[in-house]
């Protein structure tokens, strides 16, 4: 009778998958889970950067026009602007790991389809699509942060977002090692190896019991967690699993409901809704104005090390193409100090600090150049303004996936990596124009300007989201 009741007690006793991510810990599980979400990430990286390598070549090839050849690098980023959208919707609706089938499957076959592109039209073509299918890669970062504790969840989505990085430099160092032997179609074909790796090891991977939590399937989240748990060799809280705090606390008896936030094209109207509204918006500058300063500075370091200012093509800006991966190769390398940095912050003083404090350092290691300065000075300030906005870059995508509740976080995620690419479109009419126009001044207080904006719209989120507790449905 003593048993029975002892047993009764503790079917009583119940857990939030909060506390059941921190009892299962960091371990094999997550690390395994990182590296395929990086593959998402170092996909990106490769297919974006790619076309830089190979212009040149398919210039001379096909007798491409500077604006032809500008075109294959813009019509990846409308690709992953529309793409960064439905996926998405499309994760948020029918689970991340349809999303994440979804997305590898397009990325991969058109990442390979474009190796044998006969004809500059269709290499239009199947590089849209490519840019559609990788536009899905925060559904890599929202999968892969819904499996980490709070405690851990800022320095490992840094992480996790940092095999951009890596993914640039593999790309710059393939394109070293093969466009000089093998030629243009031998890189596309092996730059789409991370999109068939993500598409092989998929089987692997588990649905996000956050989500499943999300849409009131509480018995096959549990199962999951049981799962991680035998992988990193630890125990759930005994009991049972409810969805999380929060739901608790507001179903009590004179509190708010909870409302159940219907996925698809509505979430869009949902991101906008009084509760969501004003950091959706500030998020929405913060995304436009990291990939105008992200991409500017990438712009600049090629502009700058021509040392002169003109009209020409950034790919006639060096005799040999060597130099130009090189480049990349070594430019890369200065990204990795502000993933560190970023990755040690966020934890120790929170998301807002460390963007605000990653918008100060870009600030003063651009502010030299309002004036020309010698080349190595040059080269030294734009590697460390590279280094900070990457940072903040990183930074921001964190604090968006905390901010949004599970319902509509690839959806959040999407639309605001969407934003982010109008900034990457009109950041070459500010570095390209008026760098080469001998207008450098006026190319510098444009990026500062922009990194103002940003950093006001930073200060004026409504909330630190260090250490708080996700929620899954959006409170009414």
């Amino acid at each position: 009778m003593a048993q029975q009741e002892g047993d009764e007690e503790e079917d009583g006793l119940v857990y939030t998958l909060e506390e059941a991510l921190t009892s299962v810990g960091i371990g094999k599980f997550q690390y395994m889970a990182l590296c395929y979400a990086g593959l998402g990430f170092i996909a990106e990286a490769a297919e974006t950067q790619i076309l830089s390598f190979i212009g040149p070549a398919l210039r001379s090839q096909w007798a491409l026009s500077p604006t032809q050849e500008s075109l294959m690098t813009t019509i990846v980023f409308v690709g992953m602007l529309i793409g960064a959208i439905f996926w998405g919707f499309i994760s948020d609706t029918y689970g991340r790991r349809k999303g994440l089938l979804s997305v590898a499957i397009v990325t991969a076959v058109s990442a390979a389809l474009s190796a044998f592109s006969p004809n500059y039209s269709l290499l239009l073509v199947v590089r849209m699509l490519v840019g559609f299918g990788v536009g899905g890669r925060p559904i890599y970062g929202s999968w892969f942060f819904e499996f980490v504790p709070s405690q851990n969840r800022g320095m490992w989505t840094t992480i996790c977002i940092g095999f951009w990085t890596i993914g640039t430099i593999l790309e710059a160092f393939l394109a070293l090692m093969i466009m000089p032997r093998m030629g243009w179609r031998w890189l596309l074909a092996l730059s789409s190896i991370p999109s068939f790796a993500a598409l092989l090891l998929f089987v692997f991977t588990v649905e996000s019991p956050r989500y499943l939590c999300a849409i009131g399937r509480t018995n096959d989240a549990c199962d999951i967690l049981k799962k991680i748990a035998v992988v990193n060799k630890a125990q759930l809280p005994p009991g049972k699993l409810v969805s999380s705090q929060l739901t608790k606390e507001l179903l009590s008896p004179g509190k708010n409901k909870i409302s159940s936030v219907k996925s698809g094209f509505s979430s869009l109207l949902v991101l906008l809704s009084p509760a969501l509204r004003r950091n959706t918006l500030l998020l929405w500058v913060v995304y436009t104005g990291n990939a105008f300063s992200y991409y500017g500075i990438v712009l600049l370091t090629s502009l700058f090390s021509s040392g002169r200012c003109q009209r020409s093509s950034i790919a006639l800006h060096t005799n040999d193409d060597q130099s130009l991966y090189t480049n990349v190769l070594i430019n890369s390398l200065a990204e990795i100090p502000g993933i560190l940095l970023s990755a040690i912050l966020v934890e120790k003083v929170g998301r807002k600090f460390t963007m605000a404090l990653m918008y100060a350092l870009y600030f003063l290691f651009l502010l030299p150049l309002l004036a020309p300065q010698l080349p190595a000075l040059t080269t030294a300030l734009l590697f460390g303004a590279r280094a900070f906005i990457m940072g903040s870059s990183i930074t921001v995508c964190v604090y968006c996936e905390e901010i949004y509740p599970t319902s509509i976080r690839s959806t959040g995620m999407g639309v605001a990596t969407s934003a982010g690419r109008t900034g990457a479109m009109l950041s070459p009419i500010f570095a390209v124009q008026l760098v080469r126009g001998c207008h450098q001044m006026t190319a510098i207080i444009s990026f500062e300007a922009v990194l103002v904006l940003s950093a006001v719209s930073v200060m004026l989120f409504s909330l630190e989201t260090k250490g708080r507790e996700l929620i899954d449905t959006l409170v009414l």
